[in-house]
C-alpha cells in the first residue's frame, strides 16, 4: 500500500501551497506521518512529522515558522500548509508513515509518488 501526495504546483515566491496526502487500501490509524522532499540533485530530506493523534509536531528549521503539518482522522488525509515559499523550497514533496517519532528515512515507509513544488523567484 502507498500514499499519494497532491497538490504541488508552481507559486512565485512568498505564495502558499497546501499538499495533502492520502493512503489507498490503509488506514493511517497509529501511524506517525511525515513529509519529506527531494530537490533535483539532492538527497531526499525531511521536513515535518506529526504523531497519529496530532498532539505532537517537528518540522525541519528550513521550514519552521512557515510550514504546518495537520491530519484529519476522520478523512485518513494528511496536509502540509506551505506558506511564504522560497525558491529552496523547489523539490518533489513525498509523505510516508511511521510507527517512530523520527526524522530518519529509514524509519518510513509508504512511499509512493510525491508532487512537485516550484518557486520562482
Amino acid at each position: 500500500v502507498q500514499l499519494q501526495a497532491s497538490g504541488g504546483g508552481l507559486v512565485k515566491a512568498g505564495g502558499s501551497l497546501t499538499l495533502s496526502c492520502a493512503a489507498s487500501g490503509r488506514t493511517f490509524s497509529g501511524y506517525a506521518l511525515g513529509w519529506f522532499r527531494q530537490a533535483p540533485g539532492k538527497e531526499r530530506e525531511f521536513v515535518a512529522i506529526i504523531t497519529w493523534d496530532s498532539n505532537r509536531s517537528y518540522y525541519a528549521n528550513s521550514v519552521k515558522a512557515r510550514f504546518t503539518i495537520s491530519r484529519e482522522r476522520a478523512k485518513d488525509t494528511m496536509y502540509l500548509q506551505m506558506t511564504n515559499l522560497k525558491p529552496e523550497d523547489t523539490a518533489v514533496y513525498y509523505c510516508a508513515t511511521t510507527q517512530l517519532f523520527s526524522t530518519d528515512i529509514a524509519d518510513y515507509d509508504g512511499w509512493g509518488q510525491g508532487t512537485l513544488v516550484t518557486v520562482s523567484s
